[in-house]
């Protein structure tokens, strides 16, 4: 097995010159199983392929078996239809730490997908890590903190307030769906008098196995859900407005015991630090196994615009 310290996603090229999404067809035609593939690699990226955005649906049936709706989600993104979204919208300076998308719920995308629309001024790549290495690359004192697993806490508002609405996240209006979402999940929650909702996760591994490899992986976000990630300013400004418990998102262990600000920052360091960065050019595209590969964002000048879907 490849060690995960030399690893790096595979670079797909145009064969012959064939670009667009029938030069992806014909090359994905003689490549055998593209799941095979992906497992094997991890994460591919396609480059040179000029595909238009126009077209980018007819390369997701190829790549994507069942688009998945972003249900649960945290992040700030736009609902472009089809089940395909913009990438995370946080300000352009901000860098985004490493994640497996939706490790905190009990759904989450076997398959994530990236296409560039606009090309960066600069900066804006997206590093990917093994979790495998990230797993490796932590203290064994965090290990062993983690091993128990952790519980996130969401306060999710009716409208008006920090974060993201309910509606947003479970992109409904109907509180019978959240419900049953909610229930499949074992979480414990509650509507408050005021519309929001509350929710506290069933104890969520921080590592799982990866269903093809049997790697151990790091696998959770306690880093994004905990107040030190913001920075120090934000997260004291955030201690003066609301007490812990009345955050937009939280995490303890899974005793309920508060999870040392040391350990995310370290948790956060490493993952960026083992994380190899992919470049953007507009028309490129990326697929990545969701389970075995972090993601991220780097700091970006100018107009990038990275689309975003998810299959199972």
């Amino acid at each position: 097995m490849t060690d995960p310290k030399d690893w790096k996603p595979l670079e797909l090229r145009p064969e012959d010159g064939r670009t667009g999404a029938e030069g992806m067809r014909e090359l994905l035609a003689t490549a055998g199983d593209f799941g095979d593939l992906l497992a094997r690699e991890k994460a591919v990226v396609f480059r040179d392929f000029e595909v238009a955005e126009q077209d980018i649906e007819s390369v997701m049936d190829l790549l994507l078996p069942n688009r998945l709706a972003y249900l649960h989600g945290t992040s700030p993104r736009t609902k472009l239809g089809g089940n395909l979204y913009t990438s995370t919208e946080y300000p352009q300076h901000m860098t985004i730490a490493m994640h497996n998308e939706l490790s905190y719920s009990h759904r989450w995308p076997e398959r994530l997908f990236f296409y560039c629309a606009t090309t960066p001024g600069s900066g804006g790549a997206t590093p990917v890590v093994d979790g495998a290495l990230w797993l490796e690359s932590l203290d064994e004192e965090v290990r062993d903190a983690f091993a128990a697993g952790i519980r996130y806490t969401q306060n999710l508002h009716d409208g008006f307030g920090l974060g993201r609405s309910w509606r947003q996240t479970f992109e409904t209006d109907d509180r019978a769906t959240v419900e049953s979402f909610l229930t499949a999940g074992e979480f414990d929650w509650k509507w408050d008098p005021d519309g929001g909702l509350r929710m506290t996760s069933p104890i969520r591994p921080a590592t799982v196995r990866h269903p093809v490899s049997g790697a151990e992986l790091w696998f959770n976000q306690a880093d994004h859900f905990h107040p030190a990630a913001l920075g120090d300013e934000t997260a004291r400004e955030l201690a003066q407005i609301l007490p812990p418990e009345e955050l937009p998102q939280s995490v303890t262990f899974a005793d309920g015991s508060p999870i040392p600000d040391a350990y995310v920052l370290h948790i956060h360091d490493r993952g960026l630090e083992m994380a190899v960065d992919v470049d953007w050019r507009r028309g490129d595209l990326m697929v990545v196994d969701n389970v075995a590969v972090g993601h991220g964002r780097r700091p970006f000048t100018g107009d990038r615009r990275v689309l975003v879907a998810m299959s199972d």
